[in-house]
């Protein structure tokens, strides 16, 4: 898989609440199905491990996680209402992160800077 060399990559950590899998299911297929139209997605899949919920996603740069982020704003309100975010990463060059510091810092997210690393 060729990635861009701009990307960005987000790593949400979820904490499914008691009783709640089924919906979560539900919701997670939902995040699927409106993330799959994306042009500046270049993957996008959900892991489960017990109760702990992640999903592993990655986008041509700072514009394209904002226009993530808006396409899925209101599933991930629902999802934060039967699990608990527990942790929340960006990963990727400067020039990117940088760019999302502002709108998304509300977020207390950890920021990951990209030092090296292979490209194919």
């Amino acid at each position: 898989m060729s990635l861009p060399a701009n990307l960005v990559t987000i790593h949400p950590y979820f904490k499914a609440h008691p009783g709640k899998e089924a919906q979560i299911q539900s919701l997670m297929e939902q995040f699927v199905a409106k993330t799959r139209a994306e042009t500046l997605c270049s993957f996008y899949e959900f892991t489960v491990l017990d109760d702990a919920v992640f999903c592993r996603e990655g986008y041509a740069g700072a514009e394209g996680v904002m226009k993530h982020l808006e396409n899925v704003g209101a599933i991930l309100d629902e999802m934060l209402t039967v699990a608990d975010l527990t942790r929340l990463e960006f990963h990727g060059p400067a020039e990117e992160i940088d760019q999302l510091r502002g709108p998304l810092g509300h977020l207390n997210p950890a920021w990951f800077v990209l030092r090296c690393g292979i490209a194919r």
